[in-house]
């Protein structure tokens, strides 16, 4: 039998290890960023076309490298980083492992311009798909221009797999925060499509977060520093006003290198306990210097995941640091204005205060038997100033399913609102539990589907809504404007500023920044054919009746029979089941 094992040619080497390298255009600009940050330039530039599929372009200004260097760049496993085992373990530069840019010319068209301060002239170097075109001297200043186009030309499987160019910029705007917070020092820009993203001069630490993430953070941020043998911390956390439902403006450098830790976020979370809602996640930017003995980087070829030695010491050291930082700030719990019913006395100054007394029936007695009477929800009063009680149905006439009938003996009469939450019901002998919430989310956000394919009403603010944004979240509202546009909204976007000018009829003022501020927390890793779906998820979650809220009988009774005329009732927009079904012997077997 003859021999089956062989050595694989470099060039098919190299394109099996960019599937971990290079996982798409985002994967590119972290690696070419970080070597410019390890040739010492201090200043970067960043430009990118058609969101990296058809060119990214790093320009630096540091120290060039030889003739000989450029070409050896592109070796696998070839750096000037470590030179030995031990020097895994003493790494103080971003990149070690000597694969990324054999990686990316294996899937690419390379052009690299390089030149050394000593040196008349630069060199140029053209690589094709793992493959030299061109090697040969060139006019360049001093630094490092390289030039990557046409991503995954040779891979068409891998570029088949992208998503929008909205969703590609936006991870390597992730990417581009991420160098430029922890490298503050360093002159940055960014330029997509010609247009200036950011330009962002050295500075402080506070004040490249305000540039990266826009005025919402000013006066809002609290400085943390904590200094021990194993570990120096430092950086900001956001007040606790800051946080948001979802993970985005999180972030932890261990020298210098940005990080991903669960485990380390949960000791910033457990350090905010009582301060902020459950489910939410606290802003933060923390720096963590460590002996590069004590820790191990050398996880994943993306180096975002790391070892501590001493993990439950710097776990307790961050979080003792965090509560430190917010008690010395006198960061203390909100009132929660939004809280109904605030029982609190009022007292008149020209009344004599008295001691309350305790009145006592002594006609009562206990084994009397007392006439029955039935609970009948009032109809709640409209609140001063216009506000709502309740969101207003709408009276479509949809087709039923076969659980809930037209039929008027199917209308229980024996329906109640429980706790101002949950409608209590009874159909062919089961009770149901609704959650009136959810329910009317479901209602609202078919409701909102049909409306937005055809003419949607809208009504004109006479103060128009404004809201300062990170730019980030900027593109993130411009990428979902023809959508909003086709739901009745009326917006002025610009690099950190959006002015609302119109709204649907169907919500009121009052929904709408709860609205947007949902919508840019959320992490929208989708195609641009789903925002329909994702904006009208919001808009109902915005005006769907609150849990607490009182309403009519009438109102149960409709929200009921709208309900189960949906296509689907069993569960919310986000996937929440809406009511529960208890039989007779359900509940016989929960009281025996």
């Amino acid at each position: 039998m003859s021999d089956v094992i062989r050595l694989l040619p470099d060039h098919v080497a190299n394109q099996i290890a960019a599937g971990e390298v290079v996982q798409r255009p985002a994967s590119v600009v972290k690696e070419l960023l970080e070597n410019a940050i390890d040739a010492k330039a201090t200043s970067i530039q960043l430009i990118i076309k058609e969101a990296g599929r058809q060119s990214i372009q790093v320009i630096d200004n540091g120290s060039g490298m030889s003739v000989t260097d450029a070409r050896m760049a592109f070796e696998r496993h070839a750096t000037s980083k470590i030179s030995t085992t031990d020097d895994i373990f003493h790494i103080q530069t971003k990149g070690f492992r000597g694969e990324a840019l054999a990686s990316i010319a294996a899937v690419a068209q390379v052009e690299l311009k390089t030149k050394q301060e000593d040196e008349e002239v630069g060199h140029l170097l053209r690589i094709h798909g793992g493959e030299v075109k061109a090697q040969e001297a060139t006019v360049t200043p001093t630094g490092t221009m390289i030039s990557v186009n046409n991503l995954f030309f040779n891979v068409p499987a891998r570029r088949n797999f992208l998503k929008s160019n909205q969703v590609e910029f936006r991870h390597i705007m992730d990417e581009f925060h991420r160098v430029a917070l922890s490298h503050e020092n360093i002159d940055f820009s960014l330029i997509h499509n010609d247009n200036e993203v950011f330009r962002l001069n050295g500075t402080h630490l506070a004040q490249r977060i305000l540039h990266v993430f826009g005025k919402k953070l000013e006066g809002q941020l609290i400085p943390i520093s904590e200094a021990t043998d194993i570990v120096k911390i430092s950086g900001f956390i956001g007040k606790p006003t800051t946080a948001k439902k979802s993970r985005g403006e999180q972030f932890f450098f261990v020298n210098h290198r940005f990080i991903r830790s669960g485990y380390m976020h949960k000791a910033i979370q457990n350090a905010f306990e009582n301060l902020i809602a459950p489910g939410e996640h606290p802003t933060y930017f923390i720096f963590m210097e460590i002996d590069p003995e004590n820790i191990d980087i050398n996880i994943h070829p993306s180096k975002t995941e790391i070892k501590f030695v001493e993990e439950a010491a710097i776990y307790a050291q961050l979080r003792a640091a965090t509560k430190h930082a917010l008690g010395q700030f006198q960061v203390t719990p909100t009132i929660n204005f939004d809280q109904p019913d605030w029982d609190l006395p009022v007292v008149n100054k020209q009344k004599e205060i008295k001691a309350p007394q305790i009145s006592v029936d002594r006609n009562y007695n206990p084994f009397q038997t007392q006439p029955k009477t039935t609970y009948i929800p009032s109809t709640p009063s409209p609140k001063p100033g216009g506000s709502y009680n309740y969101y207003e149905l709408e009276k479509e006439p949809e087709p039923t399913q076969a659980f809930f009938l037209e039929k008027e003996e199917t209308k229980s009469n024996q329906l109640m609102q429980w706790q101002n939450a949950y409608i209590i019901t009874e159909y062919a002998g089961e009770l149901i539990i609704i959650d009136q919430h959810r329910a009317h989310q479901s209602i609202l956000y078919q409701s909102f589907i049909k409306k937005s394919k055809g003419n949607i009403l809208s009504q004109q603010l006479l103060f128009p809504i404004e809201m300062d944004l990170s730019k980030n979240e900027s593109l993130k509202v411009k990428d979902a404007e023809q959508y909003w546009i086709s739901f009745g909204f009326d917006l002025e976007i610009e690099e950190e500023y959006l002015r609302i000018k119109a709204i649907p009829g169907d919500l009121q003022s009052e929904m709408i920044t709860p609205l947007f501020t949902d919508f840019l927390s959320a992490d929208l890793d989708i195609e641009e054919v789903e925002y329909s779906s994702i904006l009208a998820k919001f808009m109902a979650k915005a005006a769907a009746i609150r849990k607490g809220t009182p309403i009519s009988r009438e109102k149960q009774q409709d929200l009921v029979q709208q309900l189960f005329a949906l296509e689907q009732f069993n569960y919310s927009p986000f996937g929440k089941v809406i009511y529960k079904s208890f039989t007779l012997q359900d509940i016989k077997k929960q009281l025996d």
